[in-house]
């Protein structure tokens, strides 16, 4: 039988102080220059004073680092993991080896590449739901097989709300998908401080399935959308095209890479920057601002009933029409139905505390 390894494990004065300035060191790597020194300074001035004294434990200790990162600093992705096993010595820059691909792959085949769901929905509407971007070379012909499916729908709905991120080559591929071949449209930029660096990415001209184009597009966006399904959203909501439904993300705009601060301590640190070339910024300090505001459990019959509506304004009288209205209806008593569960289900726990209270 294994043993089980312990939630946390207590710490000394000099482990404490050999965590924090090891978080120290490491902000040397972090994208902000200006923001290190403040943050190093004052991560200094914390061990001077004994900030540090009552986290006895290892995760609270990096649950009390990771605020006060990120409070100073505002960034989000600057955090701090405590791990009950130890860590391995293994650096970021090593490259994989054969064997570390192919079982990469192996676990990627077998959850779909993260493409969770393709299909046709009422009304003629194609949707597609992807729960990570993993790299063009793992993902690339299950992408395309999707595009070719939902070629022939009236609407796209492209769903990432539980999307945390991943490859930004697949963020340009996918959308490829959705703009003209020509002239190619330049997405992002990367910068990157290490080296001062910067790379760019572009849609691509040639694809191995159709393109969708001048048809409506809407992406679901919710707190669980993560850096480069951000990426890939905000692009498309830059560009003017697709619609944005659901709740603001998290804000992770910045690429970067974990740290090994000890045996049970990591740390995440943002070491490039993000920059739109229309906008000139990034997504990073709001979070992205959906076009229509909805709960993240609404989004999806949000998103399907305003495709519908656009059909039936849109198409000329005749079968189509009339499956389009026939959906609108069908939506839109679902859609429904589902807000009044959530609103009870909302106010369940508010009668639930003033029973308790008699």
């Amino acid at each position: 039988m294994t043993a089980e390894l312990p939630d946390s494990i207590r710490l000394d004065d000099a482990q404490r102080q050999a965590i924090v300035m090891a978080v120290v060191r490491t902000l040397d790597h972090y994208i902000s220059v200006e923001i290190a020194a403040q943050l190093q300074a004052d991560l200094q001035q914390g061990l001077q004073v004994g900030r540090y004294d009552d986290s006895v434990e290892g995760a609270q200790l990096a649950d009390a680092l990771t605020v006060q990162l990120q409070g100073l600093s505002g960034d989000r992705q600057l955090q701090v993991h405590f791990s009950p096993q130890v860590l391995p010595e293994l650096e970021a820059e090593t490259p994989p080896t054969a064997a570390d691909l192919t079982a990469e792959y192996e676990r990627s085949r077998l959850r779909n590449f993260d493409l969770n769901r393709v299909e046709r929905l009422r009304g003629n509407v194609g949707y597609i739901e992807l729960y990570g971007f993993e790299p063009p070379e793992f993902v690339g012909d299950a992408l395309a097989a999707a595009m070719t499916l939902v070629a022939h729908t009236q609407a796209l709905i492209l769903d990432l709300r539980h999307n945390r991120g991943g490859s930004p080559d697949t963020v340009a591929l996918l959308c490829s998908y959705l703009l003209p071949p020509y002239p190619a449209v330049h997405l992002n930029d990367l910068y990157w401080r290490a080296d001062a660096t910067t790379r760019q990415w572009w849609t691509v001209p040639h694809l191995p399935a159709p393109r969708y184009l001048d048809k409506p597009v809407y992406v679901l966006i919710s707190e669980d959308t993560f850096s480069a399904a951000e990426e890939c959203a905000y692009n498309l909501q830059v560009l003017k095209r697709a619609t944005l439904l659901g709740e603001h993300t998290s804000g992770a705009a910045n690429p970067g890479r974990g740290y090994r601060l000890g045996d049970h301590f990591w740390m995440f640190v943002p070491t490039g920057q993000a920059i739109n070339p229309i906008t000139a910024s990034n997504w990073g300090e709001t979070g992205i601002i959906p076009d229509v505001k909805v709960p993240a459990e609404l989004a999806l019959l949000t998103a399907h009933l305003g495709a519908l509506n656009r059909l039936f304004e849109t198409q000329p009288e005749g079968p189509q029409l009339r499956e389009a209205q026939r959906s609108l209806l069908l939506v839109e008593r679902e859609l429904n139905q589902k807000r009044a569960e959530l609103i009870s289900q909302l106010k369940r726990p508010a009668a639930s505390a003033d029973l308790g209270e008699e």
